[in-house]
């Protein structure tokens, strides 16, 4: 029984979209300013180009194998079963992290209403994460009842969410707007490009939204997947410039209690900037508004990343790496039920979990790091195939290096520990499953990919960004994009042993 083909173009683009704008633009605008200052409206397009190259290798291979879950089974077509099993575990982490991240931040937005549900320290209250659990629950309906019933639930949900998301932005610039935030208290970049590049991983996590256009590219029925993916780029890149540029606009430093210019102390800003800027304001429309979307904005997309992690766990299944009745489907509603259920079922521990172990609170968002070591899979992936003729597009040669400086730009950029965290995750979930499994064809040909992130890590170690901080930014990273690309072409190389 095949998966139905029900989602068309809009729903694909609103999907991708509201995916991507959730709690990232609300939460990550303090702490990117704090960063780069003025200068969080270039990370988000400096951001936004990086990512367009990774996108740009998810247009070609979509294409080329649209399978549902795709991004975590294209390497098994080049570089065989462990190269895909580490980068299928990556993809793994990602989707299982993001949607109790996503009901914990819809908990953060209702406890405006109801005080005790995040404690003074940040952390989610025992009633708290018993609300998150519930909300995280909430999001198998969405995913349960059929594509075409996701679908248009997606493209209602979805479209009004950024209405409302760009009725926030343009209300808080026009009710406070004050030029003199862009260039005074050190111009307009305070701590320099290094701030900015500093800035540019919060920004990546809310960049990951094009992931799942892909993943539901088997239930797609329209072809223009590569058209929707570039769009979903092009259409989140402008409501994050749109909000950075609302967010300093509108810094009232009296009203807000922080010390006039002094950026780095807005990360100390507690919960949504956005509700602290509304508040200070005196607008209620506006704080009602910004109240609404810091509730309804993350469970729109904690519900889509549930739906495109259910495809990447089937995946799994179909590649042989977990056990086959996760690539069984509903008799009904044609969706892969099994793995709906074991997501729902992993996602609402690691919620509940985060009150009683606090660092696991932390560690949720540090470990979505991983998604990124598995984005670089794909540039190899589509070199690989350019080689070979399975992929025709002339630009492959520049596009596909490119994209994998970028991927490997952001994970070093991430820092440490975010980075070790999420390798060890990375690592104990491909031996264990690896193991079961019996997963051990074509080891030679993943030994550039376990390189490549023994590397990573080590920079993370001594980097700019890391625990010894014995090479400076700049240096660092030429040497993080320098040594990528000798590995790009090793893993290109590799796929022909």
């Amino acid at each position: 029984m095949p998966l139905r083909k029900e989602l068309g173009f809009m729903e694909l683009v609103i999907l991708g979209i509201s995916g991507a704008v959730g709690t990232g633009v609300l939460f990550s605008s303090a702490g990117m300013s704090a960063l780069a200052g003025p200068g969080v409206i270039l990370a988000w397009v400096l951001g936004s180009i990086f990512y367009t190259f990774v996108g740009l290798t998810y247009v070609e291979l979509s294409r080329v194998y649209p399978e549902a879950g795709g991004p975590s089974r294209y390497a098994i077509y080049s570089h065989g079963k462990v190269t895909n099993l580490i980068n299928a575990m990556a993809d793994l982490i990602w989707y299982l992290f993001i949607p109790p991240i996503e009901a914990l931040a819809v908990v953060e937005g209702l406890d405006y209403f109801y005080p005790s549900l995040i404690s003074s320290s940040g952390v989610p209250t025992t009633e708290g994460v018993l609300i998150g659990v519930a909300i995280l629950l909430l999001f198998v309906p969405f995913n349960y009842f059929g594509v075409k019933f996701f679908g248009k639930s997606t493209l209602i949900g979805g479209g009004v969410k950024l209405i409302l998301y760009l009725a926030v932005a343009l209300g808080v610039i026009a009710l406070s707007f004050i030029p003199n935030n862009f260039t005074a208290y050190g111009g307009f970049l305070p701590f320099g490009f290094a701030g900015v590049f500093s800035a540019i991983p919060l920004a990546m996590f809310a960049f990951g939204g094009i992931r799942v256009i892909p993943d539901y590219a088997e239930e797609a029925k329209t072809e223009k997947l590569g058209s929707a993916i570039l769009i979903t780029i092009l259409g989140q890149s402008l409501i994050y410039v749109i909000f950075s540029i609302a967010f300093v606009a509108s810094l009232n430093w009296s009203k807000l209690g922080i010390k006039q210019g002094c950026w780095s102390s807005l990360s100390s800003l507690p919960g949504n900037p956005f509700i602290d800027i509304a508040s200070s304001l005196h607008s209620s429309p506006l704080l009602l508004l910004t109240l609404i979307i810091g509730i309804i904005g993350p469970f729109i997309t904690g519900y889509i990343y549930l739906g495109a992690g259910t495809r990447v766990l089937f995946a799994m299944g179909r590649s042989g790496y977990v056990h086959s009745s996760m690539k069984e489907l509903h008799e009904r509603y044609s969706i892969p039920y099994w793995s709906l259920i074991v997501f729902a079922i992993v996602g609402s521990v690691v919620t509940y979990i985060s009150s009683p172990l606090p660092t696991i609170y932390g560690l949720i968002t540090d470990s979505v790091v991983a998604g990124y070591i598995g984005f670089s899979v794909n540039p190899v992936v589509m070199g690989s195939l350019w080689r070979r003729g399975v992929i025709k597009n002339k630009l492959t040669p520049v596009v596909s290096p490119l994209a994998f400086i970028s991927s490997s730009l952001i994970v070093f950029w991430s820092g440490w520990p975010l980075v070790p965290y999420a390798v060890i995750l990375l690592t104990a979930g491909s031996l264990i499953f690896g193991a079961i499994y019996k997963v051990k064809e074509d080891f030679v040909k993943s030994l550039w990919y376990i390189g490549d992130i023994a590397f990573l890590t080590i920079m993370t170690y001594i980097g700019s960004d890391g625990a010894l901080n014995l090479i400076n930014f700049y240096e660092a990273s030429a040497i993080v994009s320098v040594v990528s690309l000798i590995f790009y072409f090793l893993g290109v190389q590799s796929s022909n042993i």
